[in-house]
């Protein structure tokens, strides 16, 4: 998406996580993507693009901190014809399932449909640990996509963010000071970075949903202390999950814990339900004194998923791009989430590694 897309006001206070706060103009996106390229060039005499042919898209955008887009964009990656799509790949990029059940509570999963849920958050972990695996200095966010793309169709799955609303790549890569939403480019991971890989996963009519933050190489200990805060909010959540607890409870355990750690919780993007739609009810905050509705109930799944900032300010920012939001000061934000599913008498961490 190009250009900078109308804001959905009603959808600001309450959108699920991936992409909802905005709906874009396709009409004139593409077009106004490059012109926007020409433009920033000509300005420059041509001083943006570097030596190797990559450039920063966005020259004139004041950036809140060090982290740059590298273009070009790698050509759209391929999925095998024969793997099942989910709706919107065929609908310019617009989830029409879940648009024609928006406002519906959560939906109760039958023990078929959690086996499903337990399979695809299976092959979800199985594809973050292989695109963890390659996490060093020099390696591209474009190359960690290839590998999930590729470690995704070997698996006969589809990658969930691959043109969900017009997203032009097959995972999320947040570097540093990016909340969430990355876009992998060919920018090469340096030592001391931190970065985020949030990886969806489509199998047999079920979406998974999983990231984590990992240091690239040695890191400082501001960044070692949000990774650990992050982490340990959202594990002590999850520990309160059970039929009866309320939604808005989650927050309540996650916010104390950033804030005793001197962090901030992000407000814009939530957690929400996730089965055979990539996001649904529930949406779910993570900051204290929210105002969710719903309590757990047994079959119900859905994802936790708290993004902490340095310092104070909650805040966020989109690049041009219209989906990489990144901290307002430049600080460092950190993320984790795992897929939930409520059972008779607690939880159970479906994307949890095993052992």
């Amino acid at each position: 998406m190009g250009t900078r897309p109308r804001v959905l006001n009603a959808l600001r206070a309450t959108n699920w996580e991936f992409g909802a706060l905005f709906i874009a103009d396709k009409s004139v996106s593409k077009l106004d993507k490059t012109h926007k390229i020409i433009h920033d060039l000509a300005k420059t005499g041509g001083a943006n693009l570097a030596s190797d042919g990559t450039y920063n898209p966005f020259v004139n955008y004041a950036f809140t901190g060090t982290l740059r887009p590298v273009y070009p964009l790698s050509p759209k990656r391929q999925v095998p014809a024969h793997i099942p799509r989910p709706d919107y790949v065929d609908a310019d990029g617009r989830p029409l399932s879940e648009i024609a059940r928006a406002g519906q509570p959560p939906r109760i999963l039958s023990l078929e449909e959690q086996e499903k849920m337990r399979t695809v958050c299976r092959l979800t972990r199985e594809v973050l640990d292989i695109a963890a695996s390659h996490i060093r200095p020099g390696v591209t966010t474009d190359e960690i996509d290839e590998i999930v793309h590729n470690a995704t169709i070997e698996r006969n799955a589809y990658p969930s963010p691959l043109g969900y609303r017009n997203f032009p790549k097959s995972v999320c890569t947040s570097i540093n000071e990016a909340i969430c939403h990355g876009i992998p480019d060919q920018r090469k991971l340096r030592e001391g970075d931190i970065i985020n890989i949030d990886v969806s996963v489509y199998f047999e009519g079920y979406h998974g949903d999983l990231n984590e933050t990992y240091p690239v190489g040695e890191i400082d200990e501001d960044s070692k202390r949000l990774i650990r805060t992050t982490r340990e909010s959202l594990d002590e959540a999850i520990k309160i999950c059970k039929p009866g607890a309320l939604f808005r409870d989650l927050g309540k355990v996650i916010e104390p814990i950033a804030r005793a750690n001197g962090c901030a919780v992000v407000r814009t993007y939530t957690g929400h339900g996730i089965n055979d739609l990539f996001h649904t009810a529930p949406n779910i905050p993570h900051y204290a004194k929210n105002k969710a509705v719903g309590t757990m109930k047994h079959g119900m799944v859905f994802t936790i998923e708290p993004m902490l900032n340095l310092g104070t300010n909650w805040g966020d920012v989109h690049w041009p791009d219209n989906w990489t939001a990144t901290t307002l000061d430049g600080k460092r934000s950190a993320q984790f989430e795992d897929t939930i599913l409520i059972t008779e008498t607690g939880h159970e961490i479906l994307t949890n590694r095993r052992s």
